[in-house]
């Protein structure tokens, strides 16, 4: 047990040096980012990085990834940039977009999981972007929460997971996406996306044509080349299913549960949420990115005890959906289909 220490970056005028003293020092400090909040260690220090997965109970053969504020700092990571991987750079960085490269051994075995390749993001958050300037090192981030629960969209939930487990904490307020990076693999002549998230394939696709979709997604017998490739994630505390289908199959499930004395809680659209009855509903909102933004919040939000079983409403996986789809199929435990 350590005694964690939360800055407020509104109030107190030392947050950034104090916390950037830490991470300098070996030690883990939690930030925010455009996504979720991250947990931070030095990513060229192998024992301040062991620090990240003990206090989220996080298997060590799942890669991190290294958070820098310059794209200079990123090239100082990796052996090559490609051309593709320097187009995919300069249009969206600083952005929600993590790019899979070759190392070149500058950070920790444990940042990259013994991998030859590497994940590099550069935030775009002031916060982040000030902590990691007045660092002047790479820091390796996942997630600030317990492994395999919801990631953590406010200072809060952090303080919820991790308080007593971790240095430092640096309250920005929320995030703005809600889910993680988009993860792209720049080491095939055609970029892979091995994890959906704030960056749509469209999006990349606009600016280095033809991008593709890891197929290889859900198989958990690979080994991962980014976070998210392995391991149930973003789990709530009670059981979650998937409904397809219209407002009202949604609301012939719940009537099915809750006569066998089945608390039920529904996630869904407002448009959705507003036509449904179950014992505790939360509305997401009304656009993809609304509800991209939404998601972990409202994950968190369902207590054990207060409902026995979620259900959650389906998206189409086009643009931020495909992101949203990818973590909701991770958080559940069944998928009812039309």
């Amino acid at each position: 047990m350590v005694q964690t220490k939360r800055w407020n970056i509104q109030t107190n005028n030392l947050a950034i040096s104090e916390a950037s003293a830490l991470l300098k020092d070996g030690q883990t400090v939690a930030f925010p980012t455009e996504t979720v909040y991250g947990l931070g260690a030095d990513a060229t220090n192998s024992t301040a990085v062991s620090k990240i997965f003990e206090a989220k109970g996080r298997p060590e053969d799942n890669p991190l990834i290294a958070h820098v504020a310059t794209k200079e700092q990123l090239s100082n990571l990796v052996s090559s940039l490609s051309p593709i991987a320097e187009k995919l750079i300069d249009a969206f960085t600083p952005g929600p977009v993590t790019f899979v490269l070759p190392s070149n051994g500058t950070c920790a075995k444990n940042v990259t999981a013994g991998l030859s390749t590497i994940g590099v993001r550069i935030p775009d958050h002031p916060v982040a972007n000030k902590l990691l300037k007045e660092c002047g090192i790479p820091i390796a981030a996942p997630s600030a929460n317990v492994s395999g629960k919801p990631s953590p969209t406010t200072a809060d939930h952090v303080w919820a997971d991790l308080n007593g487990k971790i240095a430092g904490l640096v309250d920005g307020g929320p995030t703005g996406v809600g889910v993680e990076s988009t993860v792209i693999d720049c080491t095939q002549e055609i970029p892979i996306i091995l994890r959906p998230g704030g960056i749509t394939k469209e999006q990349l696709e606009q600016v280095v044509g033809k991008v593709m979709l890891d197929p290889a997604l859900a198989n958990a017998s690979e080994k991962p080349k980014a976070p998210g490739m392995k391991y149930r994630h973003y789990a709530p505390e009670v059981p979650m299913w998937l409904v397809a289908g219209s407002p009202e199959r949604m609301q012939e499930v719940i009537n099915g549960e809750r006569a066998q004395q089945i608390r039920v809680g529904v996630m869904a659209s407002t448009a959705t949420a507003r036509k449904l009855e179950a014992d505790q509903i939360i509305p997401l909102g009304f656009e993809l990115k609304e509800i991209a933004a939404n998601l972990y919040d409202a994950l968190r939000e369902f207590k054990d005890g207060d409902v026995d079983l979620i259900l959650c409403e389906t998206f189409p996986e086009t643009n931020i959906g495909e992101a949203v789809m990818n973590r909701l199929k991770k958080a559940s435990s069944a998928y009812l289909k039309d």
